[in-house]
């Protein structure tokens, strides 16, 4: 997104945009030191209003703040009188956090307040998401969106084995059984998947497969709270700079298969190899996944929209951690335990095998 000079009249300055800067200090900064650029990454992942005003309140003291991350960050760069740029470096399927906003808070700010900024987009930004597209076809209505193919980082540099992993990944996640598995044979050719109900194997695979310092660990969703059976409790917090940096004598680290990290720990970072093992969270049902939280003694139904949109995104960004490879875990559960029927994980499992991911040899849990 940018803006530019026109004629006398600056691109940008409509109503509410360098004066709705509330805070007078960022303002001074950006007036003393002028930057015409900003770059921001995982653009989807910037705060709501909602949650950027309950930021301000509870670390800044400052009540009242009435913008977005994205309409804030605009609005300093409108202030310029001649021309500013903002590139916005989007994810798709990375919202994990209550408040991330996603790409869609992006065009509703330019909508709302910033109508005169141009917008170069993808073709393929917001495919599957009704909001985005709405916002995209109403800047387009006005002359200001303009679709640019070249936008697109289509080769992905995490799987340096695989360019097409989190493509397989995704398609995996939107349960699109045939593209999953024409693309499948693609993505693992140098990619090794795995997938196994025997989590001593899984480890003893991580421990075969990694040479020298390459670095080893186990993954897990947030809402994973019934793997404690498995010597896996999610309540314990690990020490991410141990976890990640820590050598291998050291029973803090990832290489130690003991602690593991969430979604929230490891977004943004990645590992050689991973193990990622599959709760009663995120259950397949067929033809749709079905999202669960576990509260006091029982699994509950997630019903918030937004919420069910992270569960899926948190294990989107579990799948894609591992530079070099991934074995992927699904308890049998235990008859004998209402919160780990096997009712919850077989059909994860047989969705999996279905796909093609081939089975790690091995005994069972």
């Amino acid at each position: 997104m940018f803006h530019e000079p026109q004629s006398t009249r600056r691109i940008g300055a409509s109503e509410g945009s360098c004066s709705s800067v509330s805070s007078l200090a960022t303002r001074a900064r950006f007036r003393q030191r002028p930057s015409h650029v900003a770059i921001f990454d995982e653009a989807q992942r910037a705060w709501s209003r909602e949650q950027t005003a309950s930021f301000m309140q509870r670390k800044r003291g400052q009540a009242g703040f009435d913008l977005s991350e994205p309409e804030f960050l605009i609005s300093c760069l409108d202030c310029h009188p001649t021309w500013a740029v903002v590139v916005c470096l989007v994810g798709n399927g990375q919202e994990i956090n209550t408040g991330e906003a996603g790409i869609a808070e992006w065009l509703g700010s330019v909508e709302r307040r910033f109508p005169e900024w141009e917008v170069y987009v993808l073709p393929e930004l917001g495919q599957g998401d009704a909001t985005v597209a709405a916002l995209k076809a109403q800047v387009q209505a006005r002359d200001k969106l303009h679709e640019a193919p070249s936008l697109h980082l289509a080769t992905s540099v995490r799987s340096f084995r695989s360019e097409r992993y989190s493509e397989f990944v995704n398609r995996l996640l939107d349960l699109d059984v045939d593209g999953a598995k024409a693309l499948l044979p693609e993505a693992t050719a140098r990619f090794p998947l795995r997938v196994t109900r025997n989590l001593a194997a899984a480890k003893a695979w991580l421990r075969a497969r990694a040479r020298g310092s390459e670095r080893y660990g186990i993954v897990v969703s947030s809402e994973a709270q019934r793997l404690r059976p498995h010597a896996i409790d999610v309540r314990v917090k690990v020490d991410p700079v141990h976890w990640f940096l820590a050598g291998k004598e050291d029973t803090r680290s990832s290489y130690y298969l003991e602690d593991v990290a969430t979604e929230f720990q490891v977004q943004g970072l990645e590992l050689d190899w991973t193990c990622v093992v599959w709760d009663g969270d995120l259950r397949h049902t067929g033809d749709a996944w079905t999202h669960h939280s576990f509260v006091g003694d029982r699994w509950t139904k997630i019903h918030k929209a937004d919420r069910r949109a992270y569960l899926v995104n948190a294990y989107r960004v579990l799948l894609t951690r591992a530079r070099q490879g991934t074995v992927i875990v699904v308890p049998e559960g235990d008859a004998a335990d209402p919160t780990r029927a096997p009712a919850f994980y077989d059909p994860v499992y047989d969705y999996l095998r279905a796909v093609g991911v081939a089975e790690l040899s091995g005994g069972r849990f």
